[in-house]
């Protein structure tokens, strides 16, 4: 899917267009061979770039391409995917081509809410001609979506945990551990993106204005502040899982226990009935009383049993 957008020079109003004129931005969702040839040979750029962007196992970087005077962006943004019935949170490349001073390329293998903000005009002050401005708009939106995405995740934690207190069901252990793994996701993303923002503000590699540079001061600190929270975030969930598989082990060895505890007060009578019913001669067989006497004996021994084990807090 090609979606072009252009900004005009007086107005500053941006609209979608279909003609490729100078200033476009040219949004590229998951695009066909046709496409991404037609882009190419309209703006006379590599396939190369293009295609890096839609690795889905691409990461954070930025190359050059000194012949045609153009630059590849890679972030890494937040998604949200569905396995099975579960939703979870993930990361995905996304390229961002400045092409000399003519056109901006936003690359990504699907849609996602990064460019999505931008795309529905819900973005201020968006000009696409302004391209240095514009990626660091995109760049600042990321971080905000890491941060509001991290909220959601803890949120869904404190949930998990709040069921698995009254149910201990391999479904919350399940999600706690697709959280968990999600966290690791957003961590290495945000660290190879905070080296793609720490090299573009070092680098001088974009020319940046003064109001350029702190958006792109706000937008680290944003990110470096997600970066933070997911570790904190990781540290508690990693400690709730110990301690819930620590839960777990102690409650099966109190089943264990218990069983074995009952085991034993059940073969007490079992134990006593097995030598009377012997083809032998026993005790008291003779006697009419005997089996009263036997069962009584029986009882008596076990309740013993059992008193023993309870003060030994082996039935608890």
């Amino acid at each position: 899917m090609i979606e072009m957008y252009n900004t005009d020079l007086k107005t500053n109003e941006t609209t979608k267009t279909k003609q490729y004129q100078k200033g476009n931005w040219i949004n590229l969702v998951a695009p066909s061979e046709e496409e991404i040839q037609e882009v190419c040979k309209n703006l006379n750029i590599q396939e190369d770039f293009i295609r890096d962007a839609l690795d889905f196992e691409e990461k954070a970087r930025i190359d050059f391409e000194e012949d045609d005077d153009t630059i590849l962006f890679v972030v890494d943004v937040p998604i949200r995917e569905k396995e099975g019935d579960t939703l979870i949170y993930s990361t995905m490349p996304v390229g961002i081509i400045l092409v000399r001073d003519d056109y901006f390329i936003t690359v990504s293998l699907r849609k996602n809410d990064v460019i999505q903000n931008f795309t529905r005009g819900t973005m201020r002050n968006v000009i696409t001609y302004k391209k240095s401005r514009f990626l660091l708009q995109i760049l600042f939106t990321n971080s905000s979506y890491y941060l509001n995405w991290l909220k959601k995740i803890n949120k869904e934690t404190e949930i998990a945990e709040s069921d698995l207190k009254n149910s201990m069901r391999n479904k919350e252990l399940l999600k706690l551990l697709s959280l968990e793994k999600s966290l690791v996701y957003f961590t290495t993303s945000l660290k190879s993106n905070e080296a793609v923002m720490e090299k573009t503000m070092r680098g001088k590699i974009i020319k940046l204005y003064e109001e350029d540079e702190d958006i792109l001061e706000d937008a680290i600190v944003e990110n470096k502040q997600a970066i933070e929270m997911a570790k904190i975030y990781s540290d508690i969930l990693n400690g709730t899982m110990d301690a819930y598989a620590s839960i777990i082990s102690n409650n099966l060895n109190r089943v264990m226990k218990v069983l074995t505890s009952i085991t034993i007060i059940l073969s007490v009578p079992t134990m006593i009935a097995s030598y009377w019913g012997m083809n032998v001669p026993v005790p008291m067989q003779n006697k009419p009383w005997g089996f009263a006497t036997i069962l009584i004996i029986s009882i008596i021994i076990t309740i013993i049993v059992t008193w023993w084990l309870n003060r030994k807090n082996m039935l608890k």
